[in-house]
Protein backbone atom coordinates (compact mmCIF):
# COMPACT_ATOMS: atom_id res chain seq x y z
CA UNK A 1 0.00 0.00 0.00
CA UNK A 2 1.14 3.54 -0.84
CA UNK A 3 -0.28 6.90 0.14
CA UNK A 4 -0.42 10.42 -1.25
CA UNK A 5 -1.80 13.60 0.31
CA UNK A 6 -4.51 15.41 -1.64
CA UNK A 7 -4.90 19.19 -1.90
CA UNK A 8 -7.12 19.50 1.19
CA UNK A 9 -4.87 17.32 3.35
CA UNK A 10 -6.78 14.05 2.92
CA UNK A 11 -4.47 11.03 2.74
CA UNK A 12 -5.37 8.73 -0.15
CA UNK A 13 -4.24 5.09 0.02
CA UNK A 14 -3.68 2.99 -3.06
CA UNK A 15 -2.20 -0.25 -4.33
CA UNK A 16 0.14 -0.41 -7.29
CA UNK A 17 0.85 -3.50 -9.36
CA UNK A 18 2.74 -4.29 -12.54
CA UNK A 19 4.85 -2.18 -14.85
CA UNK A 20 4.24 -0.18 -18.00
CA UNK A 21 1.96 2.74 -18.87
CA UNK A 22 -0.09 4.01 -15.93
CA UNK A 23 -3.73 2.94 -15.60
CA UNK A 24 -5.75 4.20 -12.62
CA UNK A 25 -9.02 2.64 -11.42
CA UNK A 26 -11.83 4.74 -9.90
CA UNK A 27 -14.23 2.63 -7.78
CA UNK A 28 -17.97 3.17 -7.46
CA UNK A 29 -20.42 3.25 -4.58
CA UNK A 30 -19.78 0.79 -1.72
CA UNK A 31 -16.44 -0.12 -3.35
CA UNK A 32 -12.90 0.23 -2.08
CA UNK A 33 -9.61 -0.49 -3.82
CA UNK A 34 -10.10 -4.26 -3.59
CA UNK A 35 -12.78 -3.95 -6.30
CA UNK A 36 -9.92 -3.46 -8.75
CA UNK A 37 -7.80 -6.43 -7.66
CA UNK A 38 -8.99 -9.02 -10.17
CA UNK A 39 -8.85 -6.55 -13.05
CA UNK A 40 -5.33 -5.51 -12.00
CA UNK A 41 -4.20 -9.14 -12.01
CA UNK A 42 -5.13 -9.40 -15.70
CA UNK A 43 -3.47 -6.09 -16.69
CA UNK A 44 -0.32 -5.97 -14.57
CA UNK A 45 1.90 -7.71 -17.15
CA UNK A 46 1.49 -4.76 -19.51
CA UNK A 47 0.51 -1.80 -17.29
CA UNK A 48 1.21 -0.18 -13.96
CA UNK A 49 -2.25 -0.53 -12.42
CA UNK A 50 -3.13 1.76 -9.53
CA UNK A 51 -6.18 1.00 -7.39
CA UNK A 52 -7.01 3.75 -4.86
CA UNK A 53 -9.38 3.87 -1.94
CA UNK A 54 -11.50 6.91 -2.63
CA UNK A 55 -11.71 9.27 0.37
CA UNK A 56 -13.60 7.86 3.33
CA UNK A 57 -13.01 4.24 2.28
CA UNK A 58 -10.58 1.54 3.30
CA UNK A 59 -7.25 3.03 4.34
CA UNK A 60 -7.89 6.51 2.94
CA UNK A 61 -8.73 9.39 5.24
CA UNK A 62 -11.36 12.09 5.01
CA UNK A 63 -11.16 15.61 6.40
CA UNK A 64 -14.95 16.02 6.22
CA UNK A 65 -16.66 15.37 9.57
CA UNK A 66 -19.97 13.43 9.60
CA UNK A 67 -21.74 16.53 10.92
CA UNK A 68 -20.48 18.50 7.91
CA UNK A 69 -20.96 15.88 5.19
CA UNK A 70 -23.43 18.10 3.31
CA UNK A 71 -20.47 20.35 2.45
CA UNK A 72 -19.02 17.68 0.15
CA UNK A 73 -17.73 19.04 -3.16
CA UNK A 74 -16.94 16.70 -6.07
CA UNK A 75 -13.89 18.85 -6.83
CA UNK A 76 -12.20 17.35 -3.76
CA UNK A 77 -12.34 13.86 -5.30
CA UNK A 78 -11.07 15.20 -8.62
CA UNK A 79 -8.11 16.60 -6.67
CA UNK A 80 -7.66 13.18 -5.03
CA UNK A 81 -7.43 11.51 -8.44
CA UNK A 82 -5.04 14.20 -9.68
CA UNK A 83 -2.80 13.62 -6.64
CA UNK A 84 -2.62 9.88 -7.30
CA UNK A 85 -1.80 10.42 -10.98
CA UNK A 86 0.86 13.01 -10.12
CA UNK A 87 2.47 10.67 -7.59
CA UNK A 88 2.73 7.88 -10.15
CA UNK A 89 3.91 9.66 -13.28
CA UNK A 90 1.82 12.67 -14.23
CA UNK A 91 -0.57 11.26 -16.84
CA UNK A 92 -2.72 8.14 -16.89
CA UNK A 93 -5.37 6.15 -18.61
CA UNK A 94 -8.33 5.93 -16.25
CA UNK A 95 -10.94 3.19 -15.77
CA UNK A 96 -14.06 4.28 -13.88
CA UNK A 97 -16.69 1.91 -12.54
CA UNK A 98 -20.34 2.89 -11.94
CA UNK A 99 -20.47 6.22 -10.07
CA UNK A 100 -16.68 6.20 -10.30
CA UNK A 101 -17.10 6.29 -14.08
CA UNK A 102 -19.10 9.52 -13.80
CA UNK A 103 -16.42 10.89 -11.45
CA UNK A 104 -13.76 9.98 -14.02
CA UNK A 105 -15.67 11.80 -16.76
CA UNK A 106 -16.07 14.83 -14.50
CA UNK A 107 -12.33 14.78 -13.82
CA UNK A 108 -11.51 14.59 -17.52
CA UNK A 109 -13.88 17.48 -18.24
CA UNK A 110 -12.19 19.49 -15.46
CA UNK A 111 -8.79 19.03 -17.07
CA UNK A 112 -7.28 16.11 -15.17
CA UNK A 113 -4.26 14.61 -17.01
CA UNK A 114 -6.14 11.65 -18.49
CA UNK A 115 -4.89 10.19 -21.77
CA UNK A 116 -7.64 7.64 -22.39
CA UNK A 117 -10.82 6.80 -20.52
CA UNK A 118 -12.72 3.55 -20.06
CA UNK A 119 -16.05 3.69 -18.22
CA UNK A 120 -18.04 0.69 -17.03
CA UNK A 121 -21.80 1.22 -16.62
CA UNK A 122 -21.91 4.87 -15.49
CA UNK A 123 -25.47 5.36 -14.15
CA UNK A 124 -26.47 8.44 -16.14
CA UNK A 125 -30.22 9.08 -16.43
CA UNK A 126 -30.31 7.86 -20.04
CA UNK A 127 -32.25 5.10 -21.77
CA UNK A 128 -33.69 2.74 -19.20
CA UNK A 129 -32.54 4.97 -16.33
CA UNK A 130 -34.13 8.17 -17.67
CA UNK A 131 -36.10 9.94 -14.95
CA UNK A 132 -34.86 7.51 -12.29
CA UNK A 133 -33.07 9.97 -10.00
CA UNK A 134 -35.04 10.59 -6.75
CA UNK A 135 -35.30 14.20 -5.63
CA UNK A 136 -33.08 15.46 -2.82
CA UNK A 137 -31.29 12.18 -2.18
CA UNK A 138 -27.85 13.65 -1.29
CA UNK A 139 -29.40 16.05 1.25
CA UNK A 140 -31.51 13.31 2.84
CA UNK A 141 -28.50 11.01 3.11
CA UNK A 142 -26.41 13.81 4.62
CA UNK A 143 -29.10 14.41 7.25
CA UNK A 144 -29.10 10.72 8.18
CA UNK A 145 -25.30 10.68 8.50
CA UNK A 146 -25.29 13.86 10.60
CA UNK A 147 -27.88 12.24 12.90
CA UNK A 148 -25.73 9.14 13.33
CA UNK A 149 -28.16 6.92 11.39
CA UNK A 150 -25.50 5.30 9.25
CA UNK A 151 -27.42 2.07 8.69
CA UNK A 152 -30.46 3.94 7.45
CA UNK A 153 -28.25 5.98 5.11
CA UNK A 154 -26.81 2.81 3.58
CA UNK A 155 -30.25 1.24 3.19
CA UNK A 156 -31.68 4.41 1.63
CA UNK A 157 -28.84 4.55 -0.88
CA UNK A 158 -29.28 0.90 -1.77
CA UNK A 159 -33.00 1.31 -2.38
CA UNK A 160 -33.21 4.79 -3.92
CA UNK A 161 -29.74 5.19 -5.38
CA UNK A 162 -28.86 1.67 -6.53
CA UNK A 163 -32.40 0.41 -7.06
CA UNK A 164 -32.36 -2.73 -4.92
CA UNK A 165 -35.73 -4.07 -3.70
CA UNK A 166 -36.42 -3.25 -0.02
CA UNK A 167 -36.74 -6.96 0.80
CA UNK A 168 -33.24 -7.60 -0.56
CA UNK A 169 -31.84 -4.68 1.45
CA UNK A 170 -33.36 -6.13 4.62
CA UNK A 171 -31.61 -9.43 3.88
CA UNK A 172 -28.32 -7.64 3.30
CA UNK A 173 -28.80 -5.72 6.54
CA UNK A 174 -28.91 -9.03 8.43
CA UNK A 175 -25.88 -10.45 6.62
CA UNK A 176 -22.22 -10.53 7.73
CA UNK A 177 -21.33 -7.98 5.02
CA UNK A 178 -23.45 -5.21 6.59
CA UNK A 179 -20.76 -3.82 8.96
CA UNK A 180 -18.42 -3.34 6.00
CA UNK A 181 -21.12 -1.44 4.10
CA UNK A 182 -22.02 0.67 7.12
CA UNK A 183 -18.36 1.63 7.53
CA UNK A 184 -18.68 3.33 4.12
CA UNK A 185 -21.90 5.14 5.05
CA UNK A 186 -20.54 8.68 4.80
CA UNK A 187 -19.38 8.05 1.24
CA UNK A 188 -22.90 7.33 -0.01
CA UNK A 189 -23.47 11.09 0.17
CA UNK A 190 -20.51 11.53 -2.15
CA UNK A 191 -21.75 9.01 -4.71
CA UNK A 192 -25.31 10.30 -4.55
CA UNK A 193 -23.96 13.78 -5.26
CA UNK A 194 -21.81 12.56 -8.15
CA UNK A 195 -24.69 10.72 -9.80
CA UNK A 196 -27.15 13.61 -9.37
CA UNK A 197 -24.92 16.51 -10.40
CA UNK A 198 -24.75 15.77 -13.23
CA UNK A 199 -27.27 13.00 -13.85
CA UNK A 200 -26.77 13.61 -17.58
CA UNK A 201 -23.54 14.10 -19.55
CA UNK A 202 -22.51 17.75 -19.41
CA UNK A 203 -21.58 19.97 -22.38
CA UNK A 204 -17.98 19.84 -21.12
CA UNK A 205 -18.04 16.04 -21.31
CA UNK A 206 -19.56 16.16 -24.78
CA UNK A 207 -16.69 18.34 -26.00
CA UNK A 208 -13.91 16.12 -24.64
CA UNK A 209 -11.36 15.22 -27.31
CA UNK A 210 -10.59 12.03 -25.43
CA UNK A 211 -10.79 8.42 -26.67
CA UNK A 212 -13.42 6.81 -24.48
CA UNK A 213 -14.40 3.15 -24.22
CA UNK A 214 -17.92 2.63 -22.84
CA UNK A 215 -18.53 -0.85 -21.43
CA UNK A 216 -21.57 -2.71 -20.16
CA UNK A 217 -22.11 -6.30 -19.10
CA UNK A 218 -24.27 -8.48 -21.33
CA UNK A 219 -26.03 -9.88 -18.25
CA UNK A 220 -26.29 -6.66 -16.24
CA UNK A 221 -29.56 -4.97 -15.27
CA UNK A 222 -31.62 -3.93 -18.28
CA UNK A 223 -31.88 -0.26 -17.33
CA UNK A 224 -28.14 0.03 -16.73
CA UNK A 225 -27.31 -1.66 -20.04
CA UNK A 226 -29.69 0.64 -21.95
CA UNK A 227 -28.29 3.75 -20.27
CA UNK A 228 -24.71 2.71 -21.01
CA UNK A 229 -25.43 1.94 -24.66
CA UNK A 230 -26.99 5.41 -25.02
CA UNK A 231 -23.94 7.23 -23.64
CA UNK A 232 -21.64 7.34 -26.71
CA UNK A 233 -24.16 9.53 -28.55
CA UNK A 234 -23.46 12.20 -25.90
CA UNK A 235 -19.65 12.06 -26.14
CA UNK A 236 -17.38 13.17 -28.97
CA UNK A 237 -14.99 10.21 -29.21
CA UNK A 238 -16.71 7.28 -27.52
CA UNK A 239 -17.76 3.83 -28.60
CA UNK A 240 -19.64 1.10 -26.78
CA UNK A 241 -18.67 -2.55 -26.38
CA UNK A 242 -20.69 -5.17 -24.55
CA UNK A 243 -18.71 -7.43 -22.22
CA UNK A 244 -19.76 -11.09 -21.91
CA UNK A 245 -21.19 -11.77 -18.45
CA UNK A 246 -21.40 -8.97 -15.92
CA UNK A 247 -24.46 -10.19 -14.07
CA UNK A 248 -25.88 -7.74 -11.54
CA UNK A 249 -23.63 -4.76 -12.36
CA UNK A 250 -20.45 -6.72 -11.64
CA UNK A 251 -17.22 -6.41 -13.64
CA UNK A 252 -16.22 -9.67 -15.39
CA UNK A 253 -12.51 -9.14 -14.84
CA UNK A 254 -10.85 -11.26 -17.53
CA UNK A 255 -13.17 -10.27 -20.39
CA UNK A 256 -13.09 -6.61 -19.36
CA UNK A 257 -9.29 -6.60 -19.10
CA UNK A 258 -8.96 -7.94 -22.65
CA UNK A 259 -11.14 -5.14 -24.00
CA UNK A 260 -9.38 -2.47 -21.96
CA UNK A 261 -5.98 -3.76 -23.05
CA UNK A 262 -6.97 -3.67 -26.73
CA UNK A 263 -8.36 -0.15 -26.30
CA UNK A 264 -5.25 1.16 -24.57
CA UNK A 265 -2.90 -0.40 -27.14
CA UNK A 266 -4.86 1.06 -30.05
CA UNK A 267 -3.17 4.32 -31.01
Amino acid sequence: MRTVTSADGTVIAYDRAGSGPLAVFVPGVFNDRTTCAALADHLRDRYTVVCPDRRGRGDSGDVIAPSDVASYDVQREIEDLDAVIAAEGGTAAVFGFSSGAILALMAAAAGSPITKLAVYEPPFALGGLAGSAPDGLPDRLAALIAAGRTGDAVATMQIEGVGLPPQMVEQIRRSPMWPRLEALAQTVVYDATITRAPNLPTPEMAQLDLPTLVLSGAESWDGVREATKALPAHLARAHHVEVPGGEGHEIPAEATAKLVDAFLRDS
